[in-house]
């Protein structure tokens, strides 16, 4: 005879309201990528916003403030979700050069070519534009995407050092290259082919530079030291020399 069990399952586990709140947040900020992808900036109206998010105007002002406070925080999930697609490149020590090169640019054009990112670059181009209180400019933004990569740029290349000055124009040259695909890819609508060629083309640029970053610092760890002469030590003098 089998045991009785008990015909009562255990009722699923209350979601606690730091929960009910985050998922509200990102519910708000989807809906305002999502709205903007649809139907562009312009026309990403409150009322488009709240119906899309299932909640009512006042719950988004009551966790942002109003839509400057929205689009702040959609920048700043921005920065988030490109950063998250570098948490598991490939061991600087176990991986090759080129290899990493291929994987850096291809995670950063996952986030470049995404619709989030179109979604943003609008925001940038035109939610900015306001005269009356400060707001953070394009430039601004586009300074701390590039602070963002260079701290990702260093961590995936530790053992290719470029002089500042050369691995921030690298850096530069890489946000341009993508930014300007992403820029081509909504001119077109969105449809236009995936562009292989060209995130290939900037993936080997990548790996010439930092190969050659890395065979320099190969000879200079190879290259012995001279010793240095301690204080006090006399160099004898050369025959013939002025007494």
């Amino acid at each position: 005879m089998r045991p009785a069990t008990s015909s009562i399952r255990a009722l699923p586990r209350r979601r606690t309201q730091a929960e009910r709140r985050a998922t509200t947040r990102r519910r708000i900020l989807e809906a305002v990528v999502a709205s903007i992808a649809e139907v562009g900036f312009r026309h990403t109206t409150a009322t488009r916003i709240a119906a899309r998010a299932g909640v009512t105007w006042g719950a988004v002002q009551h966790h942002y403030g109003g839509k400057d406070g929205i689009l702040a925080a959609v920048l700043d999930d921005t920065f988030t979700r490109f950063a998250s697609h570098f948490d598991d490149m490939p061991d600087a020590a176990t991986t090759a050069l080129d290899v990493r090169a291929r994987q850096f640019v291809a995670r950063a054009w996952a986030h470049f070519g995404s619709a989030h990112f179109r979604s943003m670059f609008e925001i940038l181009l035109q939610a900015f534009r306001g005269t009356g209180e400060r707001r953070a400019t394009p430039g601004e933004q586009q300074l701390r995407m590039l602070d963002g990569v260079d701290r990702l740029w260093r961590r995936a290349f530790p053992d290719a050092p470029l002089p500042r000055a050369r691995r921030v124009e690298l850096e530069s040259y890489t946000l341009a290259v993508l930014m300007g695909l992403a820029l081509q890819r909504a001119i077109s609508g969105g449809g236009s082919r995936e562009p292989k060629v060209e995130v290939g083309l900037l993936a080997r640029t990548l790996a010439t530079e930092l190969e050659a970053a890395a065979a320099k610092a190969k000879l200079r760890t190879a290259r012995p030291k001279r010793p240095r002469a301690a204080k006090g030590d006399v160099r004898p003098r050369r025959r013939g020399a002025a007494g």
